[in-house]
């Protein structure tokens, strides 16, 4: 299964997706609380897969998928965007992004979105 570093400025968004991503026996190997914070981590883990928010502090979910897949083109990044948010799911997808998902989460179309992007 995929090692997935989770960035997401909301506690609650993290846990909920570490429950959802362990249940279908991903490991989490790390969380980050900012775009900044998840490039920092995804330079060191190398994860298999990101879930990356859009709307977070210091440095937005689309500024850090640029940086990631500048530095990192083989980077696979799931975004995370709340719903209202398509003109955001457009430019991430633009930037490289592998595919998104919309809060509220859907256990069925999580799973199907993370194992089509690591395979």
């Amino acid at each position: 299964m995929a090692k997935v570093l989770i960035v997401d400025d909301s506690r609650t968004s993290r846990k909920i997706l570490k429950g959802l991503l362990e249940d279908e026996g991903h490991e989490i190997i790390g969380e980050a609380t900012n775009g900044q914070e998840g490039y920092d981590k995804y330079a060191e883990l190398h994860p298999d897969v990101v879930t990356m928010d859009i709307t977070m502090p210091v440095l937005d979910g689309i500024s850090a998928l640029k940086k990631i897949k500048d530095d990192y083109p083989e980077a696979k990044v799931i975004m995370i965007t709340a719903a209202g948010q398509k003109a955001k799911m457009v430019e991430a997808v633009r930037n490289g992004a592998s595919e998104f998902v919309a809060k509220p989460f859907d256990r069925d179309n999580l799973k199907a979105i993370i194992a089509k992007v690591v395979s």
